[in-house]
C-alpha cells in the first residue's frame, strides 16, 4: 500500500479519534440521563399529561419532547399511541416537531462540538417549532376529531426497529431499567449512526483545509435553503447529525446553515411523513412539513444574525483536543475508549437477544 494512502488512513483515523474523544464524556453523561427520564417520564405518564385538547397540551407537548432522546422513526409509535389515546391532533403534532430534533443526549454533543450557543439554540428552536406546528394544526388542521386512523402494524411504524419501539420487559428495579435504556438500548439505536457521522467529521477535519469549500457553503441565504433541503430527506437522529453539523462548518458553511441542517435533518425523513399523513391526516402532514421547513430556513437566518451582531467566536472541529491541559487530553482519551466499550457491549447484547 502506498504511504500516501497509509498516511490519509493514518489522519482519518486520529482525526475521528479526536472528535471521539471531544464528544464522549458529554454523550455518555447524556446517555445516564435518557436512562433516568426513561424510568421517570414512561409511554403512559406521556398519554396521561397529554390526552387534553387545547393550546396548553401544545406547549406541554412540545416541552416535554425536547429532553425525550427519541429519534423520528421511535417517536412515531409514541406519537400514534397518544392521539389513540385520545391526545389532539395539535398536541400531537408539536410532540412529534420537537421530539426528534433534540433529547438531552444530543444537546450535551451539541454542547460538547459546537458550544453553548447552539445547544441552547438548537432546543429553543425545537420548543418553538413544536408550538407554532401544533398551533397550526389546531387552527389550520382537520376540522374533526374523530378516532385515528390505524397504521400498518398497529403502534408501530412502519420504519422503526429501535428498541424504543419494541415493547419492554419488565425490570427488577428502576437502576436496572435506567442502565438497560441509557446504556444499551438508547447505544444501540444510535450507535451505527453515530460513529458513521464521527468518521464523516473526522476526515473532514483531518483531511479537508478548513473553510475550504466557504465559496459553496458560506452564509446567506442561499447556503441555509441548501442545507436544509439536504437535511429534510436523510435520516439521521439527532445526535449523530451533530459531528457532521460540525465537518460542515469545518469546511466553510455558517452557523445558520448547520443549524437549518439539524433541525430538518432530524424532524424529518418519508417514512415521518407518510406516516402523519395517514394516522393524523393530509392537512396535518403538509403543516407539519411546512412548520419545520420555515423554522429551519428562519433560524438559520436567527442564528447567522447572533454571530455576527455579537461577533461570537465560530465553534473548531475537536477543539478540546487541543487544549493546554493534559488532564482534559486524558479525560477525553478515557471517555472514548468507555464509550466504545458501551457501544459494543450494547450490539452483543442485541445479537444475543436476537439469538435467544
Amino acid at each position: 500500500m502506498p504511504d500516501n494512502i497509509v498516511n490519509t488512513l493514518l489522519d482519518l483515523l486520529y482525526g475521528s479519534w479526536l472528535v471521539l474523544g471531544q464528544m464522549a464524556p458529554y454523550l455518555l453523561l447524556g446517555f445516564l440521563i435518557a436512562g433516568i427520564l426513561s424510568v421517570c417520564v414512561s409511554p403512559p405518564w406521556v398519554e396521561k399529561h397529554l390526552g387534553k385538547r387545547g393550546l396548553w397540551q401544545v406547549i406541554k407537548a412540545s416541552l416535554l419532547g425536547v429532553p425525550l432522546p427519541l429519534c423520528s422513526c421511535g417517536v412515531i409509535p409514541v406519537s400514534v399511541s397518544l392521539r389513540q389515546s385520545g391526545a389532539s391532533r395539535a398536541a400531537t403534532t408539536a410532540f412529534l416537531i420537537s421530539t426528534p430534533q433534540t433529547g438531552v443526549d444530543s444537546i450535551a454533543v451539541t454542547y460538547s462540538m459546537l458550544g453553548p450557543v447552539f445547544a441552547i439554540f438548537r432546543p429553543l428552536v425545537a420548543l418553538i417549532t413544536g408550538i407554532i406546528g401544533g398551533a397550526l394544526v389546531q387552527a389550520f388542521g382537520e376540522p374533526n376529531e374523530i378516532k385515528p386512523v390505524e397504521i400498518p402494524g398497529g403502534k408501530s411504524s412502519p420504519c422503526c426497529e429501535d428498541h424504543c419501539c419494541m415493547e419492554e420487559k419488565p425490570k427488577a428495579n428502576a437502576l436496572a431499567r435506567i442502565f438497560s435504556h441509557g446504556f444499551i438500548a438508547l447505544p444501540r439505536d444510535i450507535g451505527p449512526a453515530l460513529l458513521i457521522g464521527i468518521i464523516i467529521a473526522g476526515g473532514i477535519a483531518a483531511l479537508v483545509p478548513e473553510k475550504s469549500q466557504a465559496a459553496y457553503l458560506g452564509s446567506g441565504a442561499l447556503s441555509i435553503l441548501l442545507l436544509m433541503a439536504a437535511g429534510v430527506p436523510v435520516y439521521v437522529c439527532a445526535t449523530a447529525s451533530v459531528p457532521i453539523a460540525a465537518g460542515l462548518m469545518h469546511m466553510g458553511a455558517s452557523p445558520g446553515a448547520a443549524v437549518a441542517f439539524l433541525i430538518a435533518g432530524p424532524a424529518t425523513n418519508a417514512a415521518t411523513f407518510t406516516t402523519i399523513w395517514k394516522a393524523l391526516g393530509h392537512r396535518t402532514a403538509l403543516l407539519y412539513l411546512l412548520t419545520v421547513a420555515i423554522s429551519a430556513f428562519a433560524g438559520g437566518l436567527l442564528l447567522d444574525w447572533l454571530y455576527q451582531a455579537f461577533a461570537l467566536d465560530l465553534p473548531m472541529l475537536y477543539q478540546s483536543a487541543h487544549g493546554e491541559h493534559l488532564g482534559n487530553l486524558w479525560l477525553a482519551n478515557l471517555s472514548a475508549v468507555v464509550l466504545l466499550g458501551v457501544l459494543l457491549f450494547s450490539y452483543l447484547s442485541s445479537r444475543q437477544s436476537s439469538e435467544n
